[in-house]
C-alpha cells in the first residue's frame, strides 16, 4: 500500500528524475496519488496530486525538481478521501517541515481535533499530516528534532513509519513503528524506504531499522535511536547479493500477462532450488517433529495455505491447520503452547496481518517457521526457518507467480514428509506450459457466458476448492465483478436459489472427486444454469455439461495447480475487454501495512 522514499545528498541537484524513478518502484504495492517534496536553498519545494506516479510527474513538472534532500510518497486512501489535499507529502502549520508515512494513525481523528484546538492548520484529513503536526507541536514548544519526533511517537496510536525535515535542517529524520523502513547507504548519499526494492538500484548496502527507532540521515553516514531512551544504537550495515528486480514488461502488454506466463520457469526454478538445499531439510525436519502445525496467510497465500492443508493431510497424513492471521489471533493463539509450530506465507514478507500474528506468536514462545518472496523482509527478519519462492519479483498488484509457487513449494514439502517419489513434479513446468497453450485457445469459451452476467461462482472440491476460493478472488480483483468461490457441496445449502436460466457456475474438478461432482453439476443444469467444466478430460463430466476447458492429465494433486492458469488468464482477458488496467485494480494494494 503507502510507500514513502526519502533521500539526502551531499550537493544540490536534480533530484525530480531520481525521486520519480522511486515512486515507480513504489508503485507494485498499489496506490491512488503520488507527490513529491524537495528542500533546497530556496525552501521547501511540494507537488502532489490523485493520479499514477507518471500522469502526476508529468501534470505537475517532478523532473524539474531541486534539492538536496526529496520525499516521494505514493498513497493507498485510508483516513481522508481520495483529493490532493490528502495526497502526501505533507507541510506544517507554517511550510517549514515536511514529511510523509506509511500506515494507520488509529488515533488521527482525536489528534486533528487537537491540532484544531491548538491553532494548527490542518489542511485536510489524512493521517499523514497527523504526523508532520505531531512533531511541529513539539518542535514548536523548543524540542529539537529527535526529541519532537520522540514524543510524537508517544501521541501517535497505530503503526507506521515517516520521513520528515526541516527546512532549516541539514538532516533527514524517519521513525519506524510497525511497518517496513530501511535505510540505503551509498556514496554521497543515504536514502529510506518502505522497502528494500527502492533502494536496490542506487545502492546493495542497507541498514534494517527496527520498532521504536529513530534514524538520522546525512549524506554520508546515518544514526540510529531508540525512542524508549534516546539511546544510540550500532548495528551494521547489510550487503544485498540477490538480483536487482527490473520492471520490464519486454513483449507483454501488462506485467501480470508476463507474469502469468512466467510460471512455468518460476516453478522449475524454485524446484531446483529446493532439491539438496539444506534450508529444505532443517523446514521438513521442523514440521516433522511438530505435534500441531498451522499455515497462516492473508489473501491469495491463505488459500494456498487452504491448499497445502489438504496436501499435508492426503499425502503425509499430517494434520496441518489453515488460518487467517486474525482469525489464528482471535480462534487460536489462546490455546497454543511452546510445542505449536507456525508457518507464516506472505508473498511481501510484510503484511501487517501477518506480521501481527507473528508478533504474538513471539509472545507465546511458538515455533515460527516462514514463507516469502522476498529476502531481507520483515517475515524473515522475524522466523527461525525461512523459505524463499524464488520466482522473481511480482510487479502487478494481483497475485499469479507467487500463488502458484506457494501451492508448488506446499506440494513439494508434502511429498517430501510423506517419503513420496517427486518424479511427478518434475513435469510440472512442462504441463504448466501445455496448459498456458490451451488456455490462449480455449479460455474464451469460459469468457463469453462469464461476461453476460454480473456475477457468478466458481465451486471446487476437495483440493479443488482452494482454487475456486483464488479463481473468484483474480475475477473480482481485476474485473471488479462479483464472483464467489465456494465449496461445491455447499451450494445447495443456499446459494443455489441464484440460478437461474443462463446463469453460469464454474465447477473445476480434479479427478477422483468427477462421480461427486457431477451430483453438483445436475443441481445447476437443471434448473437451467449452465455449467462450464474445468478438468481433466472425463467423458461422464462431459456429457453432463454445456461447456468443458480440459485440463492436462497430470493427477489429483498437480491437477488444482494447472486450473489455476486459465482462471488467471480468463480474468485477465475479463478485465482487458471492460477496459481496465489488470496490473492496478483500483482500491487495492500488493503490500498491506495496514490492519
Amino acid at each position: 500500500m503507502c510507500g514513502i522514499f526519502g533521500i539526502i545528498t551531499a550537493q544540490e541537484t536534480n533530484l525530480g528524475p531520481l525521486l520519480i524513478e522511486a515512486g515507480r518502484r513504489l508503485a507494485y504495492r498499489g496506490y491512488d496519488s503520488a507527490g513529491c517534496a524537495t528542500v533546497s536553498s530556496e525552501g521547501i519545494d511540494l507537488r502532489k496530486d490523485v493520479g499514477r506516479v507518471d500522469e502526476v510527474a508529468a501534470r505537475w513538472e517532478f523532473a524539474n525538481m531541486r534539492g538536496r534532500r526529496g520525499i516521494v510518497q505514493v498513497r493507498w486512501a485510508t483516513f481522508g478521501e481520495l483529493a490532493r489535499r490528502n495526497a502526501q507529502p505533507h507541510l506544517d502549520c507554517d511550510g517549514d517541515m515536511v514529511g510523509a508515512h506509511n500506515g494507520n494513525i488509529i488515533n488521527n481523528v482525536q489528534m486533528r481535533e487537537l491540532f484544531a484546538s491548538e491553532g494548527h492548520t490542518v489542511r485536510g484529513e489524512n493521517d499523514g499530516e497527523t504526523c508532520i503536526h505531531a512533531v511541529e507541536r513539539h518542535f514548536d514548544r523548543g524540542c529539537d528534532m529527535v526529541e519532537a519526533i520522540r514524543r510524537a511517537y508517544a501521541d501517535l496510536e497505530g503503526d507506521y513509519a515517516f520521513v520528515i525535515t526541516h527546512r532549516d535542517d541539514d538532516r533527514l529524520y524517519a521513525i519506524k513503528k510497525g511497518s517496513g523502513l530501511v535505510v540505503g547507504i551509498g556514496e554521497g548519499f543515504t536514502c529510506c524506504s518502505s522497502d528494500l526494492h527502492s533502494i536496490l538500484p542506487l545502492t546493495r548496502r542497507f541498514l534494517r531499522v527496527h520498532d521504536g527507532e529513530i534514524v538520522i540521515l546525512w549524506p554520508h553516514k546515518v544514526e540510529l535511536y531508540r525512542v524508549r531512551d534516546g539511546a544510540l544504537v550500532e548495528r551494521a550495515p547489510e550487503v544485498f547479493e540477490g538480483e536487482v528486480p527490473v520492471a520490464d514488461k519486454g513483449d507483454f502488454p501488462h506485467f501480470i500477462l508476463k507474469e502469468i506466463y512466467e510460471q512455468p520457469r518460476a516453478v522449475e526454478r524454485l524446484l531446483r532450488r529446493l532439491d539438496g538445499d539444506g534450508e529444505t531439510t532443517r523446514f521438513l525436519d521442523a514440521l516433522r517433529i511438530a505435534p500441531s502445525v498451522f499455515l497462516v496467510g492473508s489473501g491469495s497465500s491463505f488459500h494456498a495455505c487452504l491448499l497445502g492443508s489438504y496436501y499435508f493431510s492426503r499425502l503425509a497424513g499430517k494434520l496441518v491447520i489453515p488460518a487467517l492471521p486474525a482469525q489464528w489471533i482471535e480462534q487460536y493463539a489462546p490455546g497454543l503452547n511452546a510445542d505449536t509450530t507456525v508457518v507464516f506465507v506472505s508473498q511481501s514478507g510484510e503484511t501487517k496481518d501477518v506480521m501481527n500474528a507473528v508478533e504474538l506468536a513471539r509472545s507465546k514462545g511458538v515455533h515460527m517457521l516462514g514463507i516469502t518472496n522476498l529476502e531481507s523482509s520483515s517475515l524473515m527478519s522475524a522466523t527461525e526457518l525461512n523459505l524463499l519462492l524464488h520466482c522473481g519479483y511480482e510487479f502487478s498488484v494481483a497475485a499469479t507467480k507467487t500463488f502458484v509457487t506457494e501451492c508448488v513449494l506446499f506440494l513439494y514439502l508434502a511429498q517430501r514428509l510423506a517419503g513420496l517419489d517427486g518424479a511427478p513434479l518434475r513435469q510440472l513446468p512442462t504441463l504448466l506450459e501445455d496448459t498456458l497453450e490451451r488456455s490462449e485457445r480455449q479460455v474464451d469459451d469460459i469468457l463469453a457466458p462469464l461476461m453476460a452476467m454480473g456475477d457468478m461462482y466458481y465451486l471446487g472440491y476437495g483440493v479443488t476448492y482452494p482454487i475456486a476460493l483464488e479463481g473468484a478472488l483474480k475475477l473480482k480483483e481485476l474485473t471488479y465483478m462479483h464472483c464467489e468461490g465456494i465449496f461445491s457441496a455447499e451450494f445447495k445449502h443456499g446459494p443455489l436459489s441464484a440460478v437461474s436460466p443462463g446463469y453460469p457456475v464454474v465447477f473445476i474438478t480434479a479427478p477422483h472427486d468427477v462421480d461427486m461432482m457431477i451430483n453438483h453439476v445436475n443441481e445447476v443444469t437443471c434448473r437451467g444454469g449452465v455449467a462450464i467444466a474445468m478438468a481433466e478430460e472425463d467423458e461422464r463430466l462431459r456429457k453432463n455439461v454445456q461447456a468443458y476447458f480440459p485440463l492436462p492429465k497430470a493427477g489429483q494433486w498437480i491437477n488444482p495447480i494447472l486450473a489455476t492458469l486459465p482462471l488467471q488468464l480468463a480474468a485477465y482477458r475479463a478485465s482487458v475487454r471492460r477496459g481496465l488496467d489488470p496490473d492496478y485494480p483500483r482500491n487495492l494494494s500488493k503490500t498491506l501495512t495496514v490492519d
